[in-house]
Parts: C-alpha cells; sequence; structure tokens
C-alpha cells in the first residue's frame, strides 16, 4: 500500500534548499535575492528589490522563479501599461451578454509566481487593481472576482519612489533587497560567470509549490510563544531607532519569523529566527540602523536553507560558518576527486583563506572543522 504520510517538515525544508542552491548557481552577490524570494513565498508575503540598472536583479528572480515551479507571469511596466496587459482583455463574447468580464488566462490572476519590473511605473489604474491581488489575492475588475493562487509577487525598481500616493502600494511589500554592484573582491568571480552567461541551472522534475504550501501551513501553525516577548522588544528598538514600521508591516514580520523556522525545518520559532527583521525596514539606511541596534539579539542567528540572507542581516558567527559549510560541501561536490582543476584549485584555496581568516579552528563549529579538513585533502589529492 502506498503510504500517504505527509513529507516532514526538514524534508520539504531539504528540498527547497536544494532549490536555491541551484537558483544560486552562477549568481555572484545576488545569492540573497534568491533566497529571500523562496522566504517570501513560504511566509506569503511579497519583496522588493531595488537597484540600479545592470545589477542582475531580473535574472536573480528568474532562476528562482524557474526552480519553484508552477504558472509564472512577467511584465516590464511603464506609464502607459495598459491593465489588460496585466490582468487580461476583456471577454468579447460576455460582452455581448452586456456583462464586462476579463480572460484572465496567462496572465497575473492566474499566476503563482510573478514579477513585476518596474512595478512603481504602473498607472493608477494598474496599481489599484493589483493591491487587490497583492493583499487579498483576489482579483476584482467589471463582473470578474476570482481567487488568485498567487504565492509571492516580487517587484523591481531602480529606486523607491518619493511620491507619497505610492507610500500605501510600496508598503504591500512586506520584504526589501536593496542590491549593488558587485564588490571588488568578486570581480574575478563576475567575469568568470558572466563569459558562461547563457548558462542555466537545471530545471526541478516538477514544480515545488506543493513542498512551499506545506512549509507555509508549517509556518502558520508555527509555535510563536517563545519569541513574541523578544519580537515586540526587536520592533521597539526599531522604532526607537527611527525605523519607520506601521503597525501593518510589525504584525506581518511574524510571518517572515515563523517561515524562517519552517525553512530551518523547525515548527517552532526562536530568537535566533529574528535575523528576519532589517528585511521589513523600508529603506537601506534603516536596514543598516536595524541590524546595528540589534546586533546583540540576533548574533547567533542561523539557517540552514537561507545561509547567505541569515549572513547577511544576522552579521554574527554562527551565520558565517553555517554558510562557509555550504559552500564547502557544494564546492567539494562540484569538484569531484582527484586533481584540481587550475581553476577549482583557486576557488578551494579562496574558500580555505576565508574560513582561515575568520575563525580559529580549535573554536570553530565542528561541522567547518569537517568541511575544512575536506578542503585541505582536496588541495592536496
Amino acid at each position: 500500500m502506498i503510504s500517504t504520510q505527509p513529507a516532514p517538515l526538514s524534508t520539504d525544508a531539504g528540498v527547497l534548499r536544494d532549490a536555491i542552491a541551484r537558483a544560486r548557481t552562477g549568481l555572484v552577490d545576488r545569492e540573497v535575492v534568491a533566497e529571500v524570494v523562496v522566504l517570501c513565498a513560504v511566509a506569503g508575503e511579497h519583496v522588493l528589490v531595488i537597484g540600479a540598472p545592470g545589477t542582475a536583479k531580473s535574472e536573480a528572480v528568474r532562476r528562482t522563479a524557474d526552480q519553484l515551479g508552477g504558472r509564472y507571469f512577467e511584465y516590464l511596466l511603464g506609464r502607459f501599461t495598459e491593465p489588460s496587459e496585466i490582468f487580461g482583455p476583456v471577454d468579447l463574447r460576455r460582452l455581448r451578454e452586456g456583462l464586462v468580464e476579463f480572460e484572465t488566462a496567462g496572465m497575473l490572476p492566474e499566476a503563482e509566481v510573478a514579477f513585476l519590473d518596474e512595478v512603481f511605473l504602473g498607472s493608477t489604474a494598474v496599481l489599484n487593481t493589483l493591491l487587490g491581488i497583492l493583499n487579498e489575492r483576489v482579483f476584482r475588475r467589471g463582473s470578474t472576482h476570482l481567487s488568485c493562487p498567487l504565492r509571492v509577487c516580487v517587484g523591481a525598481a531602480n529606486s523607491l519612489p518619493d511620491d507619497p500616493a505610492l507610500a500605501a502600494f510600496a508598503d504591500r511589500f512586506l520584504a526589501r533587497v536593496f542590491v549593488t554592484p558587485v564588490v571588488d573582491a568578486r570581480l574575478d568571480e563576475l567575469l568568470e560567470v558572466g563569459w558562461g552567461a547563457g548558462s542555466r541551472p537545471s530545471d526541478p522534475v516538477g514544480s515545488l509549490l506543493p513542498a512551499v504550501d506545506r512549509l507555509s501551513r508549517a509556518a502558520r501553525d508555527s509555535d510563536l510563544t517563545g519569541v513574541r516577548g523578544p519580537l515586540a522588544a526587536a520592533l521597539r528598538r526599531m522604532r526607537q531607532a527611527g525605523v519607520p514600521l506601521s503597525d501593518r508591516r510589525a504584525v506581518r514580520s511574524q510571518r517572515l519569523v515563523a517561515a524562517a523556522a519552517a525553512l530551518d525545518g523547525r515548527t517552532a520559532a526562536t530568537v535566533d529566527d529574528l535575523w528576519v527583521l532589517p528585511l521589513i525596514a523600508p529603506t537601506l539606511d534603516a536596514q543598516a540602523s536595524a541590524r546595528d541596534v540589534l546586533s546583540d539579539l540576533v548574533e547567533q542567528g542561523r539557517n540552514g536553507s537561507l545561509v547567505y540572507a541569515a549572513e547577511e542581516f544576522a552579521r554574527g558567527q554562527q551565520a558565517r560558518a553555517a554558510r562557509l559549510v555550504e559552500t564547502g560541501r557544494r564546492l567539494l561536490d562540484e569538484v569531484g576527486s582527484g586533481p584540481l582543476a587550475y581553476d577549482d584549485r583557486l576557488r578551494v584555496e579562496a574558500t580555505l583563506r576565508e574560513i582561515d581568516a575568520g575563525f580559529v579552528l580549535a573554536d570553530a563549529p565542528q561541522a567547518l572543522q569537517d568541511t575544512r579538513g575536506l578542503l585541505v585533502a582536496a588541495i592536496q589529492a
């Protein structure tokens, strides 16, 4: 008899961990974008990616969407974008009967993952309709009322809008990721990856959205009792540091905390999951302030699935060690056994240098010590 038992939480977390790793392949300094998109998909929230043109925002989102699978919708908005280009045209057959309904097949109302580039350039008509989809997962236009299966919408823009009229719309995107040009230390890696830019990571077998949905249910059922007091204290610290947080953002931050726990394979959130809180700060400066005032609270934060994001926002040794273990193990899988090629040797040596620069070996976590030993053995083979 075939078992119908649901997959364990750790199994689904592992499936998404592998999908994130595939999405990160070929991305340089954009790993956080991929991880936060998955975090928000599990949390049932939306994310803004802000950065100058040419910083691979779109590529990072597309690679992540490819790995998640499901129905995908992408559009570049402009001042003259018609609502029909996003939501679908009027159904002419129904119009002859006197009903204004819309054909939504293949359009945003039926998408499971969506990416809207230059999202703040949309007209008032487009943005007002989007509000219902983002907030309530419902499409309302004319006589059409449709429940939307959207898990996550990613909005991208070159900068945050100055227009106060757009503030309510922007507030529907709970998480913010700010990207800048790749740091000088990783330019060699960028050039190597960019030369083979036509390559794409392998596709998953089928859609991973069922795993996302199971983790989402686990997150909704997550026990936040033990973390609610520290969470409230953390939010007060952020507000006292001048980070503007609406009541909506404060309440919905719990979804990110619970989703982080679920993606780490746990049914209860802890203080170590509070590293997600800087993501809800609305500006780059506000995120920097949030990291500063929360540094002592989240320094032990880490996440087995979101290793780069946890390191970026926790800024602690535990998160850094987890990321280096992940990097080392993936690297060992890629280079295989036997003598290393020249480029592979450089990558292994670079990882070893980072481990040795950041940790006293005797005090490092055992997993990192073991990974370092395997990397040294690969060099000596």
